[in-house]
């Protein structure tokens, strides 16, 4: 009969593998007994953010609750010129004007707002630090001056 293909380093190297396996197994059932996440319900991992943005465990007051009104929000660049038909003509001074791309703005003496302006919109060559009276009309990206002129 042949003799075992077995040999002591063999055996021994298969023992140290089981002894490992069973450890693991036994450190797997310890981690299962004493985890405390495993009885906690919902309600105990729920997170919620306060009114400051702060992340807090208690829900918040259902008393404190303020509501907003859609219209109220306004998307982009807000402009505090408003569209009033009673003083049409403004008037305002030419703080920049780019000759060469033919745009500028002018700050507005009453608002002191700085409204885009451009070429076409002129009746007389401008320059800067100008004295002018112009209209204002809404534009694709806010505020431009319109029917620009020069005064004394």
């Amino acid at each position: 009969m042949a003799k075992s293909q077995e040999t002591y380093s063999k055996k021994e190297a298969e023992k140290k593998k089981a002894q490992k396996r069973k450890e693991k197994e036994q450190r797997k059932e310890e981690r299962k007994a004493n985890n405390a996440k495993a009885g906690t319900s919902l309600e105990d991992m729920m997170a919620y953010v306060d009114e400051y943005g702060n992340i807090t465990s208690t829900p918040p007051d259902v008393n404190k609750k303020r509501t907003i009104n859609v219209d109220d929000i306004v998307i982009g660049a807000r402009n505090n010129v408003e569209d009033n038909p009673a003083d049409a003509f403004r008037k305002g001074k030419i703080t920049f004007f780019n000759e060469a791309k033919g745009y500028g703005f002018i700050k507005d003496l009453q608002s002191q707002e700085s409204i885009f302006v451009h070429v076409n919109q002129l009746t007389e060559a401008v320059k800067e630090n100008d004295k002018v009276s112009f209209e204002v009309e809404r534009g694709p990206k806010g505020f431009s001056a319109v029917r620009v002129k020069l005064t004394s």
